[in-house]
C-alpha cells in the first residue's frame, strides 16, 4: 500500500491522535535491556536512543530529562512525502512546542512535551482543518 504525498491531502487527513501514557527519552551503551519495550530504538555512535513509557524506565533505572506525550498523525504518509514534518514542526513551532518527529512505515509520530499535548493537539487540528 503507497502512503499519500500530496500535502494538502496529508494536513487535511492527517488525524492527530494521542496514545495514552508518558514517554520519555534514554540512551543505553548496548541492547535493549530486558524488561523493556522501546516504541523507538535509534542507534547512534554514542549510544542506543530508547523512547519507553516513564514507568519502565523508572523501574529499569534509566536517566531522563525530557517527559513526552506520544502523538499518531493517522494519515498513511509516503515515506518521500514532502513538507508534513516540516508544516507541522512550524505549527508547533510558532506556539513554543518542541517535537520529535519519527517516521514510521505507515504513519508518522511526534512526541511532545506532556504538559503541552492538548495544546499541541489542538495546533495540529486547526492545521488540518485550515488544510
Amino acid at each position: 500500500m503507497t502512503g499519500e504525498r500530496d500535502l494538502r491531502a496529508l494536513l487535511s487527513a492527517m488525524r492527530p491522535e494521542r496514545n495514552e501514557g508518558r514517554y520519555v527519552f534514554a540512551s543505553v551503551p548496548g541492547a535493549v535491556p530486558e524488561g523493556l519495550t522501546p516504541v523507538v530504538t535509534v542507534s547512534e555512535p554514542e549510544g542506543r536512543t530508547l523512547v519507553v513509557h516513564q514507568e519502565e524506565a523508572d523501574r529499569a533505572g534509566l536517566a531522563y530529562d525530557y517527559v513526552a506525550a506520544w502523538i499518531t498523525l493517522r494519515v498513511h504518509s509516503a515515506l518521500d512525502a514532502v513538507g508534513l514534518t516540516a508544516a507541522v514542526a512550524t505549527a508547533l513551532a510558532q506556539a513554543g512546542l518542541s517535537c520529535n518527529v519519527v517516521a514510521g512505515f505507515h504513519h508518522d509520530h511526534l512526541f511532545v512535551p506532556y504538559d503541552a499535548a492538548d495544546e499541541a493537539l489542538r495546533r495540529l487540528r486547526a492545521l488540518a482543518d485550515q488544510a
